[in-house]
């Protein structure tokens, strides 16, 4: 999972080597955050927040088809 939203914002953004995913599990639940150069933000969340919507769902689909939840924050 950690893979798959690493490449779909190093496509979207300028500055890919400062994309970074980190994780957190709990309660059987899977938590992301990612983390983009300040400049990609935008690139990332997209127009009213159409790109970041979409992102999360690709993860949300993913993680159901292994039985787990999971959630995508987009922090500075």
């Amino acid at each position: 999972m950690k893979e798959l939203i690493e490449f779909i914002a190093k496509q979207l953004v300028e500055h890919p080597d400062d994309v970074q995913v980190d994780m957190e599990e709990n309660e059987g639940a899977q938590s992301y955050s990612l983390r983009v150069h300040e400049d990609d933000m935008g690139r990332v969340i997209g127009k009213s927040g159409r790109t970041a919507k979409a992102i999360r769902t690709l993860v949300s689909s993913s993680a159901a088809k292994s039985n787990v939840r999971a959630t995508l924050e987009i922090v500075d």
